[in-house]
């Protein structure tokens, strides 16, 4: 028996050391998805075999995405999904739009809504209610900081003018970009998005800041009221 356990010892820490040498020779792009999750979960789960793990996830949530998108109390129904493993999970979620929040602060220039979309979608993209982002730029438009002003209900998130234009001053922005998500994917923007974006854009510049934007996202594409000329 012994002999038998050490064999199946060999067998997970073997598998493990393969799918570790194929992430660092390909990337995560040259994994299946459940070998993306697998690989997730060696880290929080020891002494065990994780691949039967990994499908069962992406099998009962739908998709590798589904699992990440997850609440930690959804994760921890599945058999073998303990409170430190249902955890770990949503610290990955959450450090992917920690760290491009960091890049954009030191590295890069918002000069196109393209760039605006990528950070947003990795922070608000896969949230079910809308929630409204506050990006606050200096001079040359990089990021001073990004604020979350607003968490709504499934469909509706409060465009409170006087709050935009206090956390603007607040952080000493020159320029604001606003940006808030579609949890149901459409991207056309309502006619109160259109109404209340052009009071903001007033408001801000009665106390001297700029609007440069409105994003709207929603299932990896952006909807930009600069692009179609509604401010």
């Amino acid at each position: 028996m012994l002999k038998d356990t050490n064999k199946t010892n060999l067998h997970y820490i073997g598998h493990r050391k393969r799918l570790k040498n194929k992430f660092l020779l390909n990337g995560l792009y040259g994994l299946a998805d459940y070998e993306v999750l697998e690989l997730v979960l060696t880290y929080v789960i020891v002494r065990r075999d994780v691949k039967v793990l990994a499908k069962e996830l992406i099998s009962t949530l739908g998709s590798l995405k589904q699992v990440f998108d997850a609440s930690r109390e959804d994760l921890k129904k599945i058999k073998g999904i303990s409170d430190n493993v249902a955890t770990f999970i949503l610290f990955l979620k959450n450090f992917v739009p920690f760290y491009c929040s960091l890049d954009l602060k030191e590295n890069d220039i918002l000069d196109s809504p393209e760039k605006v979309n990528n950070y947003l979608m990795s922070s608000i993209g896969a949230e079910h209610v809308e929630k409204l982002y506050i990006l606050n730029l200096n001079s040359r438009n990089m990021v001073l900081s990004c604020v979350e002003a607003e968490s709504g209900t499934v469909n509706k998130a409060y465009l409170n003018t006087r709050k935009i234009a206090e956390i603007a001053l607040k952080h000493n922005a020159v320029s604001v970009i606003l940006a808030h998500n579609h949890p149901g994917g459409g991207l056309s923007p309502s006619k109160d998005d259109v109404d209340s974006t052009c009071k903001v854009k007033l408001v801000l510049e009665n106390v001297g800041v700029s609007l440069l934007d409105h994003i709207i996202v929603a299932n990896n594409k952006y909807f930009s009221f600069k692009e179609y000329s509604l401010i």
